[in-house]
């Protein structure tokens, strides 16, 4: 999975844009990995029950952040809809986050009153509100430019020059490709 948008609202809608374009949030299994790697749910969290609704509930809520970003990027009015349903669960409550003792005896966070779905979508959601209404944020939205990837992400780059998602993956793919084009072009007949 990748975690690299700046945003963990970007980082959820990044679930389903990656230039494949495969759902990387197949089943309830998946989605409990994605919220450990999206750093929604500390490690060592026990999350009992993630299935199929939290699974409907984060595609859900994809699709919503993504229309709503994309809508933003090409200057248009976002969708009533998706908007409506992204700002009502980011009226929730987000998760508690507690200081409990490890075995070492070394502080480490826990999630209050255990994981509960609803606050785990409003964190997200949340977190949507903030990307979209802070201007600074909003100015270093982008699409990445590799060829069929339709990830997004923030161009915290110097220069704000930044072009691709990722300089390792699509950046590296685009070098390759124009490459091969110079060879071509340089052969003989």
């Amino acid at each position: 999975m990748w975690f690299e948008s700046g945003r963990v609202s970007l980082d959820l809608v990044a679930t389903f844009a990656a230039p494949a374009g495969a759902e990387q949030i197949r089943d309830g299994d998946e989605l409990r990995l994605w919220l450990t790697g999206a750093g929604l749910v500390p490690d060592r969290t026990p999350i009992a029950r993630v299935g199929p609704d939290w699974v409907e509930a984060f595609r859900a809520l994809r699709r919503d952040v993504g229309s709503l970003v994309r809508a933003e990027l090409a200057g248009a009015g976002p969708d009533g809809g998706a908007l409506a349903r992204v700002n009502a669960l980011a009226a929730g409550p987000p998760p508690g986050l507690c200081a409990v003792p490890d075995q070492e005896g070394h502080l480490v966070r826990e999630l209050c009153g255990g994981v509960e779905c609803a606050a785990l979508l409003a964190a997200v959601a949340r977190d949507a509100v903030e990307l979209l209404t802070d201007p600074g944020e909003r100015d270093l939205l982008r699409s990445c430019e590799g060829d069929g990837c339709t990830r997004l992400y923030l161009d915290t780059s110097r220069g704000h020059r930044r072009r691709w998602c990722s300089s390792e993956l699509c950046g590296n793919r685009e070098r390759v490709a124009r490459h091969r084009r110079r060879v071509l072009a340089a052969r003989p007949g």
